[in-house]
C-alpha cells in the first residue's frame, strides 16, 4: 500500500467539515435527548422531580403515558408541549 502525504491544507478542510457536521447535528437535535420515548426513570431526571410527583401528573392527566408490558413511555414531544404551555413570564426586570 502506497504512503500518502497529509497537507497541513488536507487537515484544515477536514476541520472544517467536522465542524460543520458538528454545528448541523447540535442545529438538529438542539442538546434534546434524540430518543421519542422517555421511560420514567428518564422523565424524573429530565424534570428532576420525584416518582410520587410523576404519578400524580399520570393520574391527573397532565402527562400522557403509552403501557407497554410492565414500563411507562412517555413521548419527549408531550413533555415540551406541556413545560411550554405552562412557561410563565416574568414581568419584573
Amino acid at each position: 500500500m502506497p504512503a500518502q502525504i497529509i497537507t497541513i491544507d488536507d487537515l484544515q478542510e477536514l476541520k472544517i467539515e467536522l465542524l460543520e457536521d458538528f454545528k448541523r447535528l447540535l442545529k438538529e437535535y438542539g442538546g434534546h435527548p434524540t430518543k421519542k420515548w422517555l421511560k420514567s426513570p428518564e422523565v424524573r431526571k429530565l424534570l428532576n422531580i420525584s416518582p410520587g410527583t410523576l404519578q400524580n401528573l399520570r393520574i391527573n392527566g397532565t402527562l400522557p403515558f403509552t403501557r407497554m408490558g410492565g414500563a411507562l413511555y412517555y413521548d419527549y414531544e408531550d413533555i415540551q408541549r406541556i413545560l411550554q404551555a405552562n412557561k410563565k413570564q416574568n414581568l419584573f426586570f
